[in-house]
């Protein structure tokens, strides 16, 4: 579960300029969620539920003025960039991942799915 720090720029203006780090790559992709969620809670004050699907996220994410992340490797001891394609592209391994675990349970319970860094794939944990 590598360290993993997600830096947000909103807008063109550099002073909206914002960081969250999180333990792991999983939970900083929750925590891109959550923002988007937080997004549309503010346009849509008066919903009592909002549901939305990856190409809206997406939009969300293409919409920022800039989003990365710095995932630290253990191998290099050095963290490493990554940008918005990068971000969409766990998305969706993740959602590809957690459909194939769907498909493949027992008794509908979704495995948990962790990146593993040094070898560039996604394993079972």
């Amino acid at each position: 579960m590598p360290h993993t720090i997600l830096l947000v720029q909103p807008t063109k203006r550099p002073e909206g300029r914002t960081y969250a780090d999180y333990e792991s790559v999983n939970e900083c992709m929750e925590g891109i969620c959550k923002r988007y969620e937080e997004h549309l809670k503010k346009i849509n004050p008066n919903s009592p539920s909002i549901t939305y699907d990856i190409s809206q996220l997406f939009d969300f994410i293409d919409d920022l003025a800039d989003l990365s992340c710095l995932v630290y490797r253990t191998d290099t001891r050095m963290y490493q960039p990554y940008h918005k394609d990068w971000i969409k592209e766990i998305y969706l391994l993740l959602c590809q991942q957690v459909q194939h675990a769907r498909e493949n349970s027992c008794g509908g319970s979704i495995k948990h799915w962790e990146w593993a860094w040094n070898t560039g794939v996604y394993s079972n944990l």
